[in-house]
């Protein structure tokens, strides 16, 4: 997927990848397969000149995930997500985003998603938009929505429209969502806090986090923020690799997750199976992919068992 518009052409370009991208992340753990159409709407495939695939698009993606959801026993997940068309000045674009957002929930409830994503809202109105959406043409199946933050400040963290963000979560519990929470442009460390708020503030439906696997902090407190530590540049999106989080990382934001008692769990943009097997490792599951989790008492070096590497021993090991 093309790094600027990140729109999902490889569904229709190369289905085989995305099937087996589901496929490793099922193995290594995950309870849900969750159809790749983020950003599969009309106005994004009009910017990258695929308005034509739209259905196409959107249904070969539901269609992928059923698959693999039926072989492996797990549930599928439908998605949408944030437009860039929502202004709260322009009387109409109500009307535009909640007609983007009806054709993907009816093509998913075609297509037999189990429940719908709605994610990566930076504003409160477009994810109350996508919920009433999901509620009014979904069938009855379930809705999560989750927000984005960007906007950080003294009382802890608000959506761009200016709605503090546990308050922001409350709205959307009022409205009907089954779960609510924060997905996207956090990384765990910058994340934890403000779950923590959420968590403490009353909201009674399960609460989801899904970070991104990026070492953001109090300063640089999303991905968007994040400085190459060589260059000073901008690390987004080319450079971010220098700024991954590690698998302990991960391991560390799910034991949080667990003892906030915080049910819906996973990870955003930069995910990869080897983080999901660390992720669902730190709940105390063993997925099929923990077969190949190390084990450091077989090394030659740092190890304990029968083989070993005296003289590198010697160099490492004091």
């Amino acid at each position: 997927m093309q790094a600027g518009p990140f729109v999902p052409t490889v569904v229709l370009d190369r289905p085989d990848l995305v099937k087996q991208l589901h496929e490793e992340f099922v193995h290594c753990g995950s309870d849900v397969v969750q159809a790749f159409t983020y950003n599969a709407h009309r106005e994004k495939l009009k910017l990258v000149d695929r308005l034509v695939d739209l259905q196409s698009m959107n249904r070969k993606a539901l269609r992928i995930a059923r698959k693999c959801a039926d072989e492996t026993g797990t549930l599928m997940a439908g998605d949408i997500c944030l437009t860039n068309l929502y202004d709260k000045n322009n009387p109409n674009s109500k009307g535009i985003v909640k007609a983007i957002f009806k054709e993907q929930v009816e093509w998913a409830v075609e297509e037999g998603a189990d429940y719908i994503v709605g994610e990566t809202f930076g504003t409160l109105d477009e994810a109350m938009i996508a919920l009433e959406a999901i509620k009014e043409f979904g069938r009855g199946i379930p809705a999560v929505i989750t927000m984005s933050l960007h906007v950080y400040n003294d009382v802890g963290a608000t959506s761009t429209d200016h709605v503090e963000i546990t308050e922001a979560m409350k709205r959307l519990e009022a409205a009907g969502s089954d779960v609510v929470g924060l997905n996207c442009m956090a990384g765990p460390e910058t994340i934890i806090p403000v779950m923590e708020r959420i968590k403490k503030s009353g909201v009674k439906v399960p609460l989801a986090a899904l970070p991104v696997p990026y070492r953001t902090t109090v300063k640089e407190p999303t991905m968007f923020y994040l400085t190459d530590p060589q260059t000073g540049k901008r690390a987004f999106p080319g450079s971010l690799d220098c700024l991954s989080s590690s698998r302990d990382d991960i391991f560390e934001f799910g034991r949080k997750c667990d003892e906030l008692g915080i049910p819906y769990i996973g990870l955003c943009c930069g995910n990869s199976p080897h983080y999901t097997r660390a992720l669902c490792e730190s709940i105390g599951r063993s997925p099929p992919g923990s077969k190949f989790s190390p084990k450091m008492e077989d090394h030659s070096v740092f190890g304990t068992g029968p083989i070993k590497d005296v003289h590198c021993r010697d160099v490492y090991i004091a």
